[in-house]
């Protein structure tokens, strides 16, 4: 993904367009829509979506880019939260919310991504582990948890949901709801394998 010069008023409003419409194609419908679809809901024709992002991936990963980007904020606002376990809970329920929209479990695999979303994925994951360190800090989450394994965790409350049929959309939420539990000190038994060394 390279970086964009400025754009005209009216480049800018297309790609903004364009970029909407995907966003809300791609979580109707998943990845495998068409860039005709995409430009007809978008209301522009294939080409103007060409002339922004020349693949489909490159429309994916600016989507994705957006996306770690406020994940990226939330993170970082709540770092100065007074609850730390709050903090942590509150951040992977908007990561939990934005994976309702956008399927972002391809993060994990940071060896495709260019340089510019690896650094993207590597801000987020930062506040990951300094928010699970101040909430294992405080005593909120138990001593034998990393920011490795809620790195590993995040995507799972959606991915779970998503392979029930006829599941409500907010099934997520039961099982964050579980997996938080599991990440409480209450309780908690000793952990059978170390945590992942990195992520």
């Amino acid at each position: 993904m390279t970086s964009l010069r400025p754009l005209r008023a009216d480049a800018a409003r297309n790609r903004n367009l364009v970029l909407a419409a995907a966003a809300d194609e791609f979580a109707e419908r998943g990845l495998n829509v068409s860039v005709a679809d995409i430009a007809r809901r978008a209301g522009v024709g294939k080409g103007t979506v060409f002339r922004h992002f020349a693949t489909k991936d490159d429309l994916v990963a600016a989507i994705a880019f957006e996306r770690i980007a406020v994940l990226t904020k939330t993170g970082e606002r709540l770092l100065d939260a007074s609850d730390a376990g709050d903090a942590l809970l509150e951040f992977l329920t908007a990561v939990a919310r934005e994976l309702q929209q956008f399927d972002l479990s391809f993060l994990q695999r940071a060896g495709k991504l260019d340089s510019e979303m690896s650094q993207a994925q590597e801000r987020l994951f930062q506040n990951v582990h300094a928010l699970v360190d101040r909430a294992r800090e405080h005593g909120d989450v138990r001593a034998d948890v990393t920011g490795a394994d809620v790195v590993a965790l995040m995507c799972a409350p959606n991915h779970v949901a998503s392979s029930l049929s006829d599941a409500p959309p907010d099934l997520w939420q039961r099982y964050l709801a579980i997996i938080f539990d599991g990440l409480r000190p209450e309780g908690a038994h000793p952990l059978p394998q170390p945590p992942p060394l990195s992520l």
